[in-house]
């Protein structure tokens, strides 16, 4: 049997200081893989609730012909691919479908160009400049769009727009009573003047902040080397901003692909369809002629061009760094 410990005896017994850390449990392995699920679970139901299951709704009703009579009556009546061969065999899709990927490339290109331009111009402008000029594009970026819809069709009106009062004054007497609207190419080109204005700030303020966000000695170093302006750029600017170019342009692709409020809103697709593109003709399709069948087809034939144009973005955003050449 152990003998009686003393008081002397606890005093000499090491003290346990409160302020040391104690040794933590060892984690499970299992919760260390599902917790991290746990937590993405809600955002991963929400999105699956906002977006996937609408989504498959589109599939289903593109299956079915769904015109107004069975959407009163609540009939389901399965066609199979009838919609699809309706949509693939009319021209009118494959014109439209090609106009639609020459506008949304061309409008993103000016846009992603224009943006990178402002975008160096403004790491380079005075402080009193550069706020001049980031307000005007915030304001020209917060304007809704039926707005500046509304004033472009003023500025290109046929008998009192500005623009062609102007182009008269300068001495270009042909711009008198000139109609801008007359022809799809025309049209096109004012609504891609359009988006352009409207896309613009984005680009520019997103590649401006990878801009200044770059460090200072780099351009120092270059400038030291003999560099320039545009040697600088190549080997110090681009390389930096590269990620967020490939970025704002998969984005615009996005946009400007399924632009139909400023389509709609200058002519309506007009003149006789020589500016309607995809959404637009989703929208005659389906609303205007109550084809919802057919409508969701075009939508969906719309999300497997989209895919195929912007493929090569896609997989630049997905690969890993350890991938890239």
């Amino acid at each position: 049997m152990a003998a009686p410990t003393t008081s002397a005896d606890r005093a000499a017994l090491p003290r346990e200081d409160p302020g040391a850390a104690r040794p933590r449990r060892p984690r499970s392995p299992l919760s260390d893989v599902v917790v991290p699920y746990l937590m993405l679970a809600p955002a991963v139901v929400l999105m699956v609730a906002l977006l996937a299951w609408p989504a498959l709704q589109v599939l289903g009703i593109s299956f079915r012909k769904l015109d107004l009579g069975e959407l009163v009556r609540g009939e389901v009546v399965w066609v199979g691919f009838d919609n699809y061969a309706e949509v693939l065999s009319d021209p009118q899709f494959w014109t439209v479908t090609v106009r639609t990927v020459v506008f949304t490339a061309a409008v993103v290109a000016t846009t992603v160009a224009l943006g990178l331009l402002v975008g160096v111009l403004m790491r380079h402008l005075g402080t009193a400049v550069r706020s001049v000029l980031q307000v005007s594009l915030v304001l020209a970026w917060a304007t809704p769009i039926v707005a500046t819809t509304t004033v472009f069709q003023w500025m290109f009106d046929q008998e009192y727009g500005i623009l062609n009062k102007t182009l008269v004054l300068l001495g270009f007497d042909s711009f008198r009573g000139y109609s801008w609207f007359s022809s799809g190419t025309s049209t096109l080109a004012v609504i891609g003047l359009l988006v352009v204005w409207q896309a613009t700030p984005f680009i520019a303020f997103t590649l401006y902040a990878g801009l200044v966000n770059t460090p200072k000695e780099l351009y120092e170093a270059a400038a030291i080397d003999g560099a320039t302006g545009w040697q600088a750029f190549r080997a110090v600017s681009w390389p930096s901003i590269r990620p967020m170019v490939t970025l704002v342009t998969f984005l615009s692709v996005l946009w400007d692909f399924k632009v139909f409020t400023q389509v709609w809103a200058i002519r309506q697709g007009g003149p006789d369809g020589g500016s309607t593109t995809l959404p637009v003709l989703l929208y005659l399709k389906g609303i205007s002629a109550s084809h919802f069948g057919v409508a969701a087809a075009v939508a969906v034939l719309m999300l497997v061009v989209l895919v195929a144009v912007t493929w090569r973005y896609l997989r630049l955003l997905v690969r890993s760094p350890e991938t890239e050449l």
